[in-house]
C-alpha cells in the first residue's frame, strides 16, 4: 500500500469508534517494529518522526528531512495496512513546509512558548499551504506538562470555547488537546479530565488527539475514544523498551561485530531493537480498538 489520505483514515476511525495509534519512530528498526505490529494486528496506523527533535538547533549534525520522508513513504508502500505519515510537533515553520514538500501527509506545527495569537496566525498560514499541497494539519490548544515535575508546576488545559474558535480560524484537520495528559511521563500514570474532554468534543467538530499516550491509563483511553478522540500518540515507552533491550543485548560477549550489527541473529542489536518496539506496540494497540480495521 501507499500512504492513505489522513481524511480517509480519521473518517473511518470516527465512523467505527476507534483511535489511530501514532507510535513514533526514530530510525529504520523502530519504524519496522511499528509496521510489524500493525500488520500482525491488521491495524491502520500513523507512522512518523518527531519534528521538534529533528529540527532542534543544538543537534551535533544537521538532519536531512527528505531521508526521513523517503523512509516513511517506503515503509508505507511496503506495508500491508493503511498508513499515514506525520512530521510531529515541530516549532520551525520552514521545517514544517519542507516536510510537506518532502511527502509527509500530516504535519503538526507546535510551539509551547508562542502566544496564542501568534500561534493561531502561523497555523492558519501553514494550514493553507499544507492543504494546497494535499496534506493535513494537526495543531494544539493548551499545553501539556512535561514529566511529573510539569504536573507540579502547573500547565494550560484546553479551553473548549477557545478550541472551537481556533479550529474555525485556522481550518486545521485534527486538534490535540490538554486534558490531564502529560509529555514524557516516564513513571506512573495520570488520569484524564474526561468532563473537559466531553465539553471540547461538544464544541469542536474535528477529530481530537491525545499526546502523551504512555502515561494515560487504559480506562481513560477507552472513555476518551467514546468522547471523540481519534488519534493517540505514543513515544516515551517505546524508547524505554528499545533502550532496555539494547543495553541487555550489547552486554553479550560477542567478538564478531557483524553478529552485533547486520547479520540478523540473536545478538544483532538492530533485530533486538525492532522486536522490542514491535512487542511494545502490541501491548497498547489493542486498547485503541483499531485491530482488525485495516480493510478500509
Amino acid at each position: 500500500m501507499s500512504l492513505w489520505p489522513i481524511s480517509e483514515l480519521v473518517q473511518h476511525a470516527r465512523k467505527n469508534q476507534y483511535a489511530l495509534g501514532y507510535f513514533e519512530s526514530w530510525n529504520l528498526e523502530s519504524l519496522q517494529g511499528v509496521l510489524d505490529a500493525a500488520e500482525m494486528t491488521s491495524s491502520p496506523i500513523i507512522i512518523g518522526f518527531n519534528g521538534e527533535f529533528l529540527s532542534r538547533p543544538g543537534r551535533k549534525v544537521a538532519e536531512r528531512i527528505r531521508c526521513y520522508a523517503e523512509l516513511g513513504k517506503a515503509g508505507a508502500a511496503d506495508a500491508r495496512v493503511p498508513c499515514g505519515l506525520i512530521f510531529n510537533e515541530c516549532p520551525n515553520d520552514d521545517w514544517v513546509r519542507n516536510a510537506v514538500l518532502a511527502g509527509f501527509n500530516l504535519v503538526m506545527p507546535a510551539d509551547s512558548g508562542a502566544s496564542y495569537d501568534d500561534y493561531r496566525l502561523r497555523v492558519a498560514s501553514l494550514a493553507e499551504f499544507t492543504h494546497r499541497h494535499g496534506a493535513a494539519v494537526e495543531a494544539e490548544v493548551g499545553h501539556l506538562p512535561f514529566g511529573s515535575s510539569g504536573l507540579r508546576n502547573g500547565h494550560s488545559l484546553t479551553d473548549p470555547e477557545l478550541a472551537a474558535r481556533f479550529v474555525d480560524d485556522t481550518k486545521v484537520d485534527l486538534l490535540a488537546v490538554s486534558v490531564g495528559n502529560v509529555h514524557v511521563l516516564t513513571k506512573g500514570e495520570q488520569e484524564l479530565d474526561l468532563k473537559r474532554l466531553s465539553q471540547i468534543g461538544e464544541r469542536v467538530n474535528r477529530p481530537l488527539v491525545l499526546h502523551g499516550g504512555t502515561g494515560i491509563p487504559a480506562s481513560s483511553i477507552r472513555e476518551a475514544i467514546k468522547l471523540g478522540v481519534t488519534k493517540v500518540n505514543y513515544g516515551t515507552y517505546l524508547k524505554q523498551r528499545y533502550l532496555g533491550a539494547l543495553r541487555s543485548n550489547i552486554a553479550a560477549e560477542v567478538d564478531n561485530p557483524h553478529e552485533l550489527l547486520g547479520m540478523g541473529g540473536e545478538h544483532d542489536v538492530m533485530v533486538t531493537g525492532r522486536l522490542a518496539v514491535r512487542d511494545a506496540v502490541l501491548e497498547r494497540i489493542e486498547l485503541l480498538g483499531c485491530c482488525g480495521k485495516a480493510d478500509l
